[in-house]
């Protein structure tokens, strides 16, 4: 059976992967971009912090890069997953990958673009995961100016607790630190309460939807009427393919990549926000930055191939 072969497979549909299939069509290189159809801004109804495209739904985002990629002749779009990648020969920057679609079907890449991202991981607690993505979200540069003139809580004291509550203080209301049973120590107490910040102790025992955002309820003591909610998540992979390729990983879960781009495997790089560099503590996760990353890693492709093709050093 003949397998199709491409320069570049780009795996994810979002906005890296839609970005990075964009950057090398325009360069009329040979791609193809396989997109699973599941998407990690799912549950929100628009997205937010992108310029000229703030309030945008994601599904009218996505449509909108899809009419810009079937606009070139050398990309090709496939709504399917990804089942396994691994390397086509024994020497994978030479001999390039092998990637086996959810169908069975296979097809040939000589470089490979991971944009599969992360997958959140919600706090136990009931009624929190019907309103992720709106009313309850983790970023306040996505979804904080949504919330303005409301109250608004935020679930935890972690170590990124106070610098999310005082970001959101300049936008809300009222803002009221909900540590569920956790204690804060002096120098953050002093700090929120100097902000004019609240802090319950009460364990929160569930989350309602209500007609101004949501009912928070706890164990003991009167519930909160909030606007929004912030949550941290827990991050994972999305796919198993840093595992299967062995690429190598930082402590935040993400895969480790140089400022273009590029893993630790040569010939694979990632993009969006399961990848970031060392020297910052997590990738950024928004649709921008995602888009930029996406555009970073096709520029590396097409600067690594080039080098390949006309014996050129390889760029730094």
């Amino acid at each position: 059976m003949q397998i199709d072969q491409y320069d570049v497979i780009v795996v994810g549909g979002g906005p890296a992967g839609l970005q990075a299939a964009l950057t090398l069509g325009r360069m009329h290189h040979r791609v193809l971009l396989l997109d699973s159809g599941h998407y990690r801004n799912d549950p929100a109804d628009h997205l937010h912090n992108f310029v000229t495209r703030d309030g945008t739904p994601p599904a009218e985002f996505r449509a909108l890069a899809h009419r810009d990629l079937d606009e070139y002749a050398t990309v090709e779009r496939r709504s399917v997953a990804v089942s396994a990648i691994e390397p086509a020969g024994a020497n994978a920057a030479g001999d390039g990958f092998t990637v086996t679609l959810a169908d069975g079907a296979q097809a040939l890449a000589r470089r490979v673009v991971l944009a599969t991202g992360v997958r959140d991981t919600l706090p136990e607690l009931p009624g929190l995961e019907p309103l992720w993505g709106n009313v309850v979200a983790h970023c306040p540069f996505c979804h904080g100016h949504e919330f303005a003139g409301g109250h608004v809580a935020l679930l935890g004291a972690g170590p990124h607790t106070p610098r999310v509550a005082l970001m959101v203080s300049r936008i809300a209301d009222r803002v009221t630190v909900l540590t569920d049973g956790a204690g804060l120590d002096e120098p953050t107490a002093t700090l929120l309460a100097g902000a004019g910040i609240a802090v319950r102790a009460d364990r929160v025992s569930g989350l309602s939807p209500s007609e101004t955002g949501a009912t928070v309820s706890f164990e003991d003591g009167p519930a909160e009427e909030v606007a929004g909610i912030f949550v941290t998540t827990t991050l994972t992979q999305s796919a198993p393919f840093a595992e299967q390729l062995g690429l190598a990983m930082l402590p935040s879960g993400g895969i480790e990549i140089d400022v273009m781009g590029r893993t630790s495997v040569p010939g694979v790089y990632a993009a969006g926000d399961l990848a970031h560099v060392a020297e910052v503590p997590m990738a950024f996760a928004s649709v921008l930055t995602a888009a930029s990353a996406g555009l970073v890693a096709g520029a590396a492709c097409v600067a690594d191939l080039l080098a390949i093709d006309h014996r050129m050093p390889v760029p730094a």
